[in-house]
């Protein structure tokens, strides 16, 4: 008792919340303690059934929020069971002109939410998978319009193509030029915007001091579908964080008919601040997105975060969360961190995939996010507050990339991101056909997107404004336009080598020329980038292969045309990525241990993380 005390005054938590999480009591102690001292009798719950008449007074939200159940009524009173007395005047107050009279007795949290799940599952399944207003979810797209619309544009294609092929040609290569354009323009602003910061760094503020920092609930969700391999891994990373264990709150999320991952956790002991939320199966979409919409109605913190099966966190990442949000205005309601892999030395392919990502998460996203632009969200390692995540929707549940499509919704609705200078460490993708599958998803996902918010391009112009407006063109047509008309692209390597070019009869020698330019200072732009990158990750030998991202790249174009037959064939397909292929504690040439890099100092892992 007198260190949990202790670890109150500076963790401002409730105190038996601080024994159980620590591991000094257990929750029948603080039970029985709690119902002495608020002098209030202990109900057991097992084998209850819950009111419906009673509880549909108010949402299941709400007694979700309260971990409250109105459990009987006699006469004019109803019985309350709480997990929580000091809030009980506060659910008290809400109820007000609910019930005529309330009786509180104290039951357990875990039989609380067993009972409220077990009625409002089906409400809260159908609210996970719609919470995001029509308008601005991609579930009222409507892909066969968009097959027959291609269809009767089929023939017409052909015929100007029989009968032009040089024009359509050479149009094309327009576009194509026009995408790398778009694509180049953000890139060099945010290449711009890092080194501008770097020329005048200011040294990094200092922490807040604990006792003048209120550190929040932070409820972080991790999504697990099939996870076998990686489930032990993750929880022995989970348990190397610093933050408060009364105020961490992390849900795995699990599909209800996921018995790999069932089983695999079932031989875990976890945690007090370590729970599951299984997720019902009925309903048909089985997504990512939908999963975490469920799981938010059970999350105790105002911060809400994500991170995947395979991460390794920094160990003081969430403090530097709190952190974060204390020194941060109202309108910044997210954190991305840095994304990060622990094991570039497998293949060329992982070196190339840890230098595309610090290209993007070190060197561009920093940039485009300090110029005030649309960041696209990373679907790990961000952080938001959970008013805002509830006040947008959720997530997009039949989004395969929820995480973007969020953080355009963030930026139309007056909110923005920043990035968080923590890392999150991953499994680089190694291996091809999983690394065509995974891209595809995404492009299917950005494809989507952008088709969403463009529904209304006035609208959306007007919520974001002209600069944010470019930015969100730039990003969205010059991603996917750089891997869907690459092969045309590739054709001006021809005007570079001194070959004739297909358009040549079409246009004068100078725009061709041109034309060439622009396509090798693009490849030119990429190699200063991820070299870059390279030193700004503390890996200055991945340098030397930047410009093996010219033999990489290429692979994009397989996925984008896989992600554009998807898009019209099954858009809400979630081509799952499989993780657990390479460990973070194995080093895949000579089976030693191998050390990943933090910030300050080298150390080895362990424990398989």
């Amino acid at each position: 008792m007198m260190k949990a005390l202790v670890l109150r005054q500076h963790q401002k938590a409730a105190l038996g919340r601080i024994l159980v999480a620590e591991g000094l009591a257990s929750e029948d102690q603080v039970q029985d303690t709690l119902a002495q001292q608020y002098q209030m009798p202990r109900a057991d719950l097992t084998g209850q059934v819950a009111a419906p008449r009673l509880l549909a007074r108010k949402p299941a939200q709400f007694w979700l929020r309260h971990c409250a159940l109105p459990w009987m009524q006699l006469g004019q009173t109803v019985t309350v069971a709480i997990a929580h007395p000091d809030r009980f005047s506060e659910l008290q107050q809400e109820l007000e002109g609910t019930f005529p009279g309330i009786t509180p007795v104290l039951a357990s949290e875990e039989q609380i939410t067993s009972l409220l799940t077990a009625h409002f599952s089906p409400a809260l399944v159908r609210q996970a998978s719609s919470s995001v207003i029509p308008r601005l979810s991609c579930r009222t797209l409507q892909p066969a319009r968009a097959r027959a619309l291609l269809t009767a544009c089929a023939l017409p294609a052909l015929w100007l193509t029989w009968s032009a092929p040089a024009a359509i040609f050479t149009g094309l290569c327009l576009l194509a030029l026009l995408s790398v354009l778009l694509f180049t323009m953000l890139k060099l602003c945010g290449l711009a915007a890092y080194w501008s910061v770097r020329a005048r760094r200011r040294p990094a503020p200092p922490p807040c001091a604990p006792a003048l920092l209120k550190r929040p609930v932070i409820s972080v969700l991790v999504p697990l579908y099939k996870e076998a391999e990686i489930s032990r891994a993750l929880l022995a990373r989970i348990r190397k964080l610093s933050y408060p264990r009364a105020l961490t709150d992390v849900i795995l999320v699990l599909e209800e008919h996921d018995s790999v991952t069932r089983t695999a956790l079932a031989a875990a002991k976890l945690p007090a601040w370590i729970r599951v939320v299984e997720v019902p199966a009925f309903g048909g979409l089985t997504t990512k997105p939908r999963a975490m919409n469920y799981a938010l109605n059970f999350c105790r913190g105002e911060i809400i975060g994500v991170w995947d099966a395979e991460d390794a966190p920094q160990e003081d990442q969430l403090d530097r969360v709190a952190q974060a949000f204390a020194r941060a205005g109202p309108k910044t309601a997210c954190f991305q961190g840095v994304l990060d892999y622990y094991n570039p030395r497998t293949n060329w392919i992982s070196r190339c995939f840890t230098l595309e990502y610090g290209s993007w998460f070190r060197i561009v996203l920093q940039g485009i996010a300090r110029l005030g632009l649309v960041v696209p969200l990373g679907g790990t390692t961000m952080f938001i507050r959970r008013q805002v995540l509830e006040e947008l929707g959720g997530w997009d549940a039949h989004n395969v990339t929820e995480d973007a499509d969020l953080g355009v919704r963030l930026y139309r609705a007056g909110y923005r991101t920043t990035m968080l200078p923590s890392t999150t460490f991953e499994e680089a993708n190694c291996r091809p056909w999983p690394w065509v599958k995974q891209r595809s998803r995404w492009l299917k996902g950005f494809m989507v997107t952008y088709l969403v918010h463009m529904r209304q391009p006035l609208r959306l112009l007007g919520d974001l404004g002209w600069k944010r407006f470019l930015g969100y063109q730039a990003f969205f047509l010059g991603t996917i336009g750089q891997f869907l008309f690459a092969p045309l692209l590739w054709s001006f390597w021809l005007v570079a080598l001194g070959l004739p070019h297909p358009s040549t009869g079409m246009v004068t020698p100078q725009l061709l020329n041109l034309a060439a330019a622009a396509l090798v200072f693009f490849e030119g732009l990429g190699l200063v980038i991820s070299a870059t990158a390279a030193f700004a990750m503390g890996r200055p030998w991945l340098a030397a292969w930047a410009p093996a991202m010219i033999l990489y790249f290429p692979m994009g174009a397989l996925a984008v045309a896989k992600a554009a037959h998807e898009l019209l064939a099954r858009p809400f397909f979630w081509d799952k990525t499989a993780h657990g292929v390479k460990t973070a504690a194995k080093s895949t040439r000579t089976g030693r241990k191998c050390r990943r890099l933090i910030p300050g100092r080298w150390r080895p892992l362990s424990g398989g993380s």
